[in-house]
């Protein structure tokens, strides 16, 4: 019989080891990390001992995600109270602008609304945005997250705009369309990555977009 037979037999035969109960004690296996031998019995605890150390590792990891998580929201939550007292559309940028800074610590925020009615103002939020961009914008289902590589918005950031590595670029939308766009970036290229989970960054976008509107009228 080869390996696989015999495996596959043991496997039908549960009650093969109760049959021939010495086999238990007289079997003998390489240890995982050292050149002697064990018994089968050591050589299973072992591996249920591995697989312990496997299933805590993996809880800590999962307990640290829920707290990161519950901060976020958090998080969220307060800008959220914050939005709904902003009076109107500079209240709610500086509300933003100031929360995202200090409680999500992101250096840097830009936001461009259109129609283009700034006066020639490069850093204003209605200075002129490429119909290339408004596109993109328009197009976008989902913030996009990655290089800030060949996008315009990077020129937002005023004097920063050289330390830009990475950006996250999120649709701003009312019953009309699109109105706009929150740019987020980064001076670490890997902040923002293609691979990065998004939902914050949706329901972020979604409050902007709900605040901007209501302040606005």
């Amino acid at each position: 019989m080869n390996p696989e037979q015999v495996a596959q037999y043991l496997q039908d035969h549960p009650q093969f080891f109760e049959e021939h109960l010495e086999l238990m004690t007289n079997l003998v296996v390489p240890h995982p990390h050292s050149g002697r031998t064990i018994s089968i019995t050591e050589r299973q605890m072992l591996a249920l001992r591995e697989k312990n150390r496997q299933l805590e590792s993996r809880l800590t990891e999962l307990l640290e995600i829920s707290e990161e998580n519950h901060d976020i929201s958090q998080q969220m939550h307060r800008l959220a109270v914050a939005l709904i007292g902003a009076g109107d559309v500079q209240a709610v940028l500086h509300t933003l602008d100031y929360h995202l800074r200090n409680d999500f610590a992101i250096p840097y925020v830009a936001v461009r609304l259109w129609p283009d009615s700034s006066g020639g103002d490069p850093l204003s939020v209605y200075a002129a945005v490429s119909q290339k961009l408004r596109t993109f914008a328009e197009a976008l289902i989902q913030p996009y997250c990655g290089t800030s590589d060949d996008f315009e918005s990077s020129s937002w950031f005023g004097e920063a705009a050289a330390h830009i590595r990475s950006q996250a670029l999120i649709a701003l939308r009312n019953d009309s369309g699109t109105t706009g766009l929150l740019a987020l970036g980064s001076g670490n290229a890997d902040y923002f990555h293609p691979e990065m989970g998004t939902i914050y960054l949706q329901r972020l976008g979604e409050m902007v977009s709900a605040a901007l509107t209501r302040a606005a009228h």
